[in-house]
């Protein structure tokens, strides 16, 4: 199994990139960061350096999405990374939740991010693309490759992630839920005629190790009020007893009442007071060591290939070093 560390890009950009290298030491083969312009600091910017001062590690966004960037930018920034640095960047995309509407813009649709997920890809791999019937291809492009990998929830995203993405990325690490949305990805990936195999699998969510599971679930909350958010699309979309979303994703949110995105992510977020404390137990991997091993080992027999651990709490050096001193080796050990 892989390991990544998940980071939101605050200032300083030298805390992220010193965070990124301890975790390639620890044994971590992935940095991700968010992306989102207006909260956080420029990521692109800061994954050069990331890339300059490690070695191995492999770069990308979770997530971007196909309009803060267009497509051809996206491409010939990742494509830049890639010829610096030896193909050491990833692609991970969504339909833009933060990123989206603090700029006062609603999520992209499916048949946006469908498209530029090829796109992208092709056009930083030095092939010719498609834009809105315009053929344009990047020409000083040379061995480039681009896994895109994308993030999903609902019946239709996991499909298309099926079909078209190389990865497909989880953000939450419930057992139940990942069991069944990997397999509606790999028949998805079936029925296109492609090998379910090829769709690395990566399940991101927040990490706390420790036995006071109290204050391990207060840092980690604020992960179950950003799910909450794609979970409201779904309900809004879906409806939510509708069969099309299982209720062990949807019924949290009942008590949700709206969300500042000034607070996104952060611990004490007050918007996430709803989310009680068994849906942090199922979402976000709390206790000992042990406890992470024991969930680990779980999703690595329902075909998680990757584990991407958000590290936005009070004890991100303590964890990354936790992380690689005991739980990586018991799991690749």
């Amino acid at each position: 199994m892989d390991f990544g560390v998940v980071l939101q890009t605050d200032p300083p950009a030298s805390s992220v990139v010193g965070l990124m290298r301890r975790a390639e030491r620890r044994g971590f083969r992935y940095g991700w960061t968010f992306d989102s312009a207006v909260l956080w600091q420029e990521p692109f910017v800061i994954h050069s350096r990331i890339l300059e001062h490690t070695e191995r590690l492999i770069v990308g966004p979770m997530v971007t999405n196909p309009s803060t960037r267009t497509p051809e930018v996206t491409a010939s920034t990742f494509a830049t990374l890639n010829d610096m640095y030896g193909n050491r960047t990833v692609c991970g995309i969504g339909r833009g939740d933060s990123a989206m509407r603090v700029a006062g813009r609603p999520p992209n649709t499916l048949a946006r991010l469908g498209e530029a997920i090829g796109v992208i890809r092709d056009l930083a791999e030095g092939r010719e693309a498609d834009i809105g019937g315009h053929r344009l291809r990047i020409p000083w492009v040379r061995d480039g490759r681009l896994p895109v990998w994308m993030g999903a929830y609902g019946p239709k995203a996991l499909a298309m992630a099926g079909r078209l993405a190389d990865g497909f990325i989880l953000q939450l690490a419930d057992p139940y839920l990942t069991e069944r949305m990997v397999k509606a990805v790999r028949d998805a990936a079936a029925d296109a005629g492609r090998d379910p195999a090829e769709v690395t699998v990566c399940v991101a969510a927040p990490a706390y190790v420790g036995d006071d599971l109290a204050h391990a679930r207060e840092q980690c909350r604020w992960f179950g009020g950003m799910v909450g958010n794609h979970v409201a699309d779904l309900v809004e979309r879906y409806g939510a007893h509708s069969g099309a979303v299982p209720e062990e994703l949807t019924a949290y949110i009942e008590k949700r009442a709206g969300y500042d995105y000034s607070h996104h992510g952060r611990t004490g977020n007050p918007d996430t007071a709803f989310v009680p404390d068994a849906v942090v137990d199922r979402f976000c991997l709390l206790g000992p060591a042990e406890a992470h091993i024991e969930k680990l080992r779980r999703l690595r027999e329902l075909g998680v290939d990757q584990f991407a651990l958000y590290a936005m709490h009070d004890a991100k050096e303590a964890v990354i070093d936790a992380y690689g001193e005991r739980i990586i080796p018991a799991l690749n050990g």
